[in-house]
């Protein structure tokens, strides 16, 4: 099952609990529990489109089976409604499709830890075989990133540019350093740009990890002779969160670890010598949040975002280049 179908099961059961309730007395309350643990793991859910995170459904799936299991030990009224039964029955039936689904997930999670391609090296496998190699005299720079890398039209925002997207959605770091070699030493960049890290905050990856994975994938470009430029993770908003719950993303990336790991990322390039990208800075808003305009969903920046993006890169690309090798000025010779 793909994961907007998925979703819409786990809406219909969420709705489902909430309905059926009404048909047998007393299990409102005694129900509530179990349907608001249902409701939280929904927004878990909701909070990474295209993720299907196998803990959160189980989580999921545990508030369904308990408020099941709840409902059929509590006396029913004589005669059972006929909308009661029906929404039962539907209800029962959508346990069972969440339980395979679960199943299914946990069976594809262990293909891939079996050796299947767990960095995603597929993904740009044959694009990669297309790339020639640097034209002298123009820099190439390969963007190493998740989503919001992966969603940046480098063609459309700088022209003319030998600018290589390697962004694959829903990636931690982790995937992102798995991906080095393929996605970025064998492309021979003079420069690479790394914006990574908000989705190991969301998923719970330690900060020390994340840390790491990032000082692994800079001193792997520096031993390549690569300059390194490391990008702020990106401020997020709650701001349309009243229209929809699952875009709270606070709940899941707060501020302040962002902002520690943005402080190391500063401190870290200083150390090195690498090239410090502050993007988080100028499209923060007075309230230390991401501006509501430049990000529809509270993470992912649109267009009005990327605009504001670009120049920062730009800048920070020129700064990191190598200098450009003067040709050598032939001795001259004079007659005495």
């Amino acid at each position: 099952m793909n994961a907007p179908a998925a979703m819409n099961l786990f809406t219909r059961a969420v709705q489902l609990m909430e309905s059926t309730t009404v048909a047998v007395p007393g299990l409102a309350r005694a129900g509530a529990p179990a349907i608001e643990d249902a409701r939280q793991a929904l927004v878990a859910l909701r909070l990474g489109p295209g993720q299907q995170h196998a803990g959160t459904v189980f989580t999921f799936l545990t508030s369904l089976r308990s408020f099941f299991a709840l409902a059929d030990s509590m006396a029913k009224p004589f005669p059972f409604p006929e909308e009661g039964r029906r929404q039962f029955g539907e209800l029962r039936e959508t346990l069972e499709r969440i339980e395979s689904h679960f199943r299914a997930l946990l069976d594809q999670k262990e293909t891939l830890l079996r050796g299947g391609d767990r960095d995603q090296l597929a993904r740009y496998g044959e694009a990669n075989a297309k790339v020639p190699q640097p034209q002298p005299g123009k820099l190439r720079v390969v963007f190493l990133g998740d989503s919001i890398t992966d969603g940046w039209r480098l063609n459309e925002y700088f022209p003319d540019h030998d600018f290589v997207n390697r962004g694959i959605g829903g990636q931690i770091t982790g995937q992102m350093l798995g991906r080095m070699k393929a996605d970025v030493l064998d492309l021979h960049p003079g420069v690479l740009v790394v914006l990574g890290g908000t989705n190991d905050i969301a998923r719970g990856v330690p900060v020390e990890s994340i840390r790491n994975n990032l000082s692994m994938i800079a001193a792997l470009a520096e031993a390549h002779r690569i300059r390194v430029v490391l990008a702020t993770i990106l401020p997020i908003h709650d701001y349309h969160k009243d229209k929809d719950p699952s875009l709270e993303r606070s709940r899941q990336q707060p501020m302040e670890t962002i902002r520690g790991l943005n402080k190391w990322l500063e401190s870290f390039c200083a150390q090195r010598g690498h090239v410090f990208l502050n993007y988080f800075s100028d499209v923060m808003d007075p309230a230390g949040f991401l501006k509501a305009e430049l990000a529809d969903d509270g993470l992912h920046p649109n267009s009005a975002g990327y605009r504001i993006m670009a120049p920062l890169a730009l800048a920070a690309i020129e700064k990191a280049a190598p200098p450009t090798p003067q040709p050598k000025q032939k001795k001259r010779r004079f007659p005495f």
